[in-house]
C-alpha cells in the first residue's frame, strides 16, 4: 500500500496523499499513524523539517488498548527511522545514529525485516567509521529473507557501501559491491535502480583506469536515457570531448 502511494520524484503529491490518509477516520488508528510517518518523510524530502518533526511529535507511540505489541513496536520503529532520516538530511549524522539504532531495535521487536534493513542502510550511510559493520549486518539480515520487496534493500546496501569504499580509495573492493548492486537491482529492483547501479559500476571502472569498459556501459546507458546529465558528464570525461546524444 505504501509503495503505491509513494512517488519520490514528486514528494509534494505524495505529501497530499499521505496527509489525506492520515486524516481519514475510516482507517484504523494504527494505519493513520503509519501514514503520518510517511507524511513526515514526504515533508522532509521537501526540506520542511520543522513541519515534519511536528507531525512525528503528534504520533501516539503507546498504541490503543488491546493493540498488538508488534504494532506498537512497528510505529516506534517508523518514527525513530524518520527522525533519524530528518537528522541525517539536516546535516546532523550524530543525532541520526541513536534514532536509527532505536529504529533497528524496535523494527526487530515488530518482526519487520523491511524496517530493520531501512534503519541499517541509513546507519551505514551516517555512522562514520562503522559503515562496513552496519552494511555487513544488513547483508546478514538479507540472507534470512526471501521476500522480493525486502531483498531490494540489497541494491542500496551494496551501492552505498561501494561509494564508501570508492571514496576511501579502495576501488577494487568498491567494484565488487557495485557489481553486486547490479545483480540485486536486476533481480529485485526498479528500472531506476538498475540504471544507477550500472552507472556506478562504470564510474568505478573509470577510477580503475578501465576506460573502455566504462565507456561501453555509459554508451549503453546513454542510448536508454540520452538526457541523463550524469551519463553525459561521464561520457565527456571518458572521451575528452563535449558529449552528444549520438555518442
Amino acid at each position: 500500500m505504501l509503495d503505491r502511494m509513494w512517488d519520490f520524484s514528486d514528494p509534494a503529491a505524495s505529501e497530499e496523499r499521505f496527509r489525506e490518509a492520515a486524516d481519514d477516520d475510516d482507517h484504523p488508528a494504527h494505519v493513520r499513524s503509519v501514514m503520518a510517518t510517511q507524511l513526515a518523510r514526504a515533508l522532509g524530502i521537501q526540506g520542511k523539517t520543522a513541519e515534519a518533526l511536528a507531525v512525528l511529535d503528534s504520533v501516539v507511540l503507546d498504541g490503543t488498548p488491546g493493540e498488538p505489541e508488534t504494532n506498537v513496536a512497528e510505529l516506534r520503529a517508523r518514527v525513530a527511522i524518520e527522525r533519524g532520516r530528518l537528522a541525517a538530511t539536516s546535516g546532523n549524522p550524530a543525532d541520526a545514529v541513536p534514532e536509527l539504532t532505536r529504529g533497528v531495535r524496535q523494527a526487530a521487536l515488530a518482526g519487520s525485516t523491511f524496517l530493520v534493513l531501512d534503519a541499517l542502510h541509513m546507519l551505514a550511510l551516517n555512522d562514520a567509521g562503522h559503515e562496513e559493520e552496519w552494511a555487513a549486518e544488513g547483508f546478514d539480515v538479507l540472507e534470512g529473507t526471501r521476500d522480493p520487496r525486502t531483498l531490494r534493500w540489497g541494491v542500496a546496501l551494496h551501492n552505498n557501501l561501494g561509494w564508501t569504499l570508492h571514496d576511501e580509495g579502495r576501488a577494487e573492493a568498491a567494484l565488487r559491491h557495485f557489481e553486486q548492486a547490479v545483480e540485486a537491482a536486476d533481480a529485485y529492483g526498479t528500472a531506476e535502480q538498475q540504471h544507477v547501479a550500472r552507472w556506478s559500476v562504470a564510474r568505478c571502472l573509470r577510477t580503475l583506469d578501465r576506460a573502455e569498459e566504462a565507456l561501453d556501459i555509459q554508451r549503453e546507458l546513454a542510448r536508454a536515457r540520452p538526457d541523463d546529465p550524469y551519463v553525459q558528464a561521464e561520457l565527456a570525461e571518458l572521451t575528452g570531448a563535449e558529449p552528444t546524444i549520438e555518442e
